[in-house]
């Protein structure tokens, strides 16, 4: 069957090292900048409540559990802040904070892509699974047609994560801005939210990676599977 073909560990083995290598990256920067005290002592909660007015924006905050948990929800207008950032007076936690308040600022400005993104959330929702089974299904009885079927609806995944590379990147450089324009961190201090925000960015790029070999693959296990069907036709 397909799920044991060493051909997927080829396609997938570097995303998967990536992947690895991205997580470790943004743990590692996230924990040395957490213990990295800011010079004006604002947790990240403070930030919010400096950078929420100073910027305009007309969102409610929410603190959650975990660590590393932020997200910025445009439905609902929250802005919810994990525990460890919201009370941690740090370089990281203030950076993480601007950042998702990066995607507000995308979101009061009608930023394009993060329109996009989150305008086919419903259809990748659904798409990815369902192309899943049928590429599965077709790949079982090998049906050639089904198999395309599956790939089609797969690359949907594959659009909205190359879709949220540039939403995550330009949500950062909007948060070093705020940062800087309301004098929040000193210029040490932003090479450190720098840091911690570079190294989240990795992450993105390593799950684009990620669904991309996976396609790939796919679309290999389909020509293949058509190519077989010509020769025995």
């Amino acid at each position: 069957m397909f799920y044991f073909d060493p051909m997927y560990m080829l396609f997938a083995l570097p995303a998967m090292l990536l992947a690895i290598y991205a997580q470790f990256k943004v743990q590692g920067a996230y924990k040395k900048y957490s213990l990295v005290r800011s010079q004006n002592g604002l947790t990240g909660a403070d930030a919010a409540r400096v950078l929420i007015p100073a910027n305009g924006l007309s969102i409610r905050t929410e603190i959650i559990r975990g660590n590393l948990t932020d997200h910025y929800d445009p439905r609902k207008k929250i802005m919810r802040i994990s525990e460890g950032t919201a009370r941690n007076p740090s370089v990281a936690s203030v950076g993480v904070v601007a950042h998702e308040l990066g995607h507000a600022m995308q979101d009061k400005t009608n930023y394009p892509l993060l329109r996009l993104r989150s305008g086919i959330v419903p259809l990748v929702n659904i798409s990815s699974w369902m192309g899943y089974i049928l590429f599965t299904l077709g790949a079982i009885i090998r049906a050639s047609g089904l198999l395309w079927l599956g790939v089609i609806l797969f690359s949907a995944g594959a659009v909205f994560a190359l879709l949220t590379l540039p939403v995550e990147l330009d949500a950062s450089k909007r948060a070093l801005k705020m940062l800087k324009a309301n004098n929040l961190v000193t210029s040490q201090e932003l090479s450190g939210v720098k840091a911690v925000l570079s190294a989240a960015s990795l992450t993105y790029v390593a799950a684009l990676a990620q669904t991309l070999s996976q396609l790939l693959y796919f679309v290999f296990v389909a020509l293949g599977m058509g190519g077989s069907s010509r020769r025995r036709s």
